[in-house]
């Protein structure tokens, strides 16, 4: 394990978006563990913040567009930012820093920041690099002062730190694996994963599950990648709260009375396999409600075709976003928590609610079977009569609903940042070693 601490730094790519994704949280997650473990921590971000402005507009400006999707400007042909970005594209970008003076009231903010020492900065990184890629098929360069030994990219993209050790991460192969499921351009999608595992120093993914698509599809792979799985850090003043404090929050932020409800959270995609769930909770007995928590995504009006009936039946809520603080309480008050995905990188709705102690339906194979062990109730996720009869089960057998959120915590313990900061330092020992040869 990496004894001495180095800076690593990790892309801003998903932590800029308005609202939360999966891999948002493994980067800010990310970024508190490698803090811990003493490391230094670049953030790069790609929003329009230029080396122009000074760096007190910098800072007003991070914290404007940190809060809202920021469209991507068209640049004219043949002007003067057009040869510019061609410069850019072909000689690569300069990084900019991002200077926190505390003149901007952020406190609104700190649930969604990144532990960092630096924040940086490329004008339209991602968009830029995305098409750099598609028409020349070369990864975008980005040179940082006092570069990090390490760049730990959060999400694989066609983008290269000189200077740095470039490690990326793939939490699945979903779009090749389950290609009806996703709306990525297959052919750009496996051209850039083809692509990584020959120039990357280190490929890092969150599940043996997802480990062995990756090499099923690209053998390359093989000797550069690392499973480190995925981690969390629940919010300790939830774990602390007691039972009557948080009845009373979920009562009155919901309505709801604590074990009254089944609950899923997540994004509302086919891969998450939302139809079955709601289908199979219809034709359930159970007289407890459905709450479901995400917003809508592709394919949602086939996926949700039953939806509108369950909400006018009384038997579905539908949320369409929560803060952390009110997801967690959700999710303790919960009968057990919902997730029969149909492929999933790691699953850490399953994680999350085994650390908070609340029973999980979960699928019988891929990474939320890895994750779960034996400690949650496993269906065929492609049969609908089996979610339905695993809800039943939940529903009526008080002593499985117990017995599976009194595990939870325990099989949760085995990805905690402890664990988590010890695979990290296996993986970055690995590939600094491996530079040195």
């Amino acid at each position: 394990m990496v004894s001495t601490p180095i800076r690593v730094g990790i892309d801003g790519f998903n932590l800029a978006l308005p609202r939360g994704t999966g891999v948002a949280t493994y980067a800010r997650t990310l970024s508190r563990c490698l803090t811990g473990m003493g490391h230094k921590v670049d953030v790069l971000y790609g929003m329009n913040i230029t080396h122009r402005m000074s760096t007190d507009l910098r800072e007003v400006i991070f914290f404007d567009s940190l809060g809202q999707e920021v469209p991507s400007k068209r640049t004219k042909l043949f002007s003067s930012r057009w040869w510019r970005e061609r410069r850019g594209d072909l000689a690569g970008y300069d990084a900019v820093p991002i200077p926190l003076s505390g003149r901007v009231d952020a406190r609104g903010f700190t649930a969604r920041m990144p532990a960092h020492d630096r924040l940086l900065n490329v004008p339209e990184l991602f968009h830029r690099a995305a098409l750099h890629y598609r028409y020349a098929r070369r990864f975008t360069t980005v040179r940082i002062p006092d570069p990090p030994a390490i760049m730990h990219w959060t999400y694989p993209l066609p983008i290269r730190v000189t200077g740095a050790l470039n490690i990326y991460t793939m939490h699945d192969l979903v779009p090749l694996r389950l290609p009806h499921t996703t709306l990525d351009n297959k052919s750009y999608y496996f051209r850039l994963i083809k692509d990584l595992c020959i120039q990357a120093d280190g490929i890092c993914t969150v599940s043996e599950a997802s480990k062995s698509d990756i090499v099923d599809f690209f053998p390359q792979a093989t000797p550069k990648i690392h499973n480190t799985y995925q981690s969390i850090a629940p919010d300790h003043k939830i774990l602390e709260k007691a039972e009557t404090e948080i009845a009373r929050e979920i009562h009155g932020a919901f309505g709801l009375e604590m074990d009254s409800y089944f609950l899923f959270f997540g994004s509302f995609e086919p891969k998450k396999n939302i139809g079955r769930v709601i289908e199979g909770f219809l034709e359930s007995k159970s007289s407890r409600c459905l709450v479901l928590v995400g917003a809508m995504a592709w394919k949602s009006e086939q996926e949700l075709r039953f939806l509108e009936r369950g909400i006018q039946l009384g038997r579905i809520v539908k949320i369409d976003y929560l803060p952390e603080s009110l997801l967690g309480a959700l999710i303790r008050g919960a009968r057990a928590v919902l997730f029969p995905s149909l492929s999933e990188g790691f699953g850490l709705p399953v994680l999350e609610a085994m650390a908070f102690g609340t029973a999980v339906l979960t699928s019988r194979e891929g990474a939320p079977r890895e994750v779960a062990g034996e400690d949650a109730l496993l269906v065929d996720p492609y049969d609908t009569a089996a979610i339905t009869d695993g809800i039943d089960r939940l529903d009526r057998n008080d002593a499985l609903c117990t017995r599976l959120a009194a595990a939870g915590p325990s099989r949760a313990a085995l990805y905690d940042m402890d664990h988590y900061a010890r695979r990290l330092g296996t993986m970055y020992d690995t590939v600094l070693k491996a530079a040195k040869r």
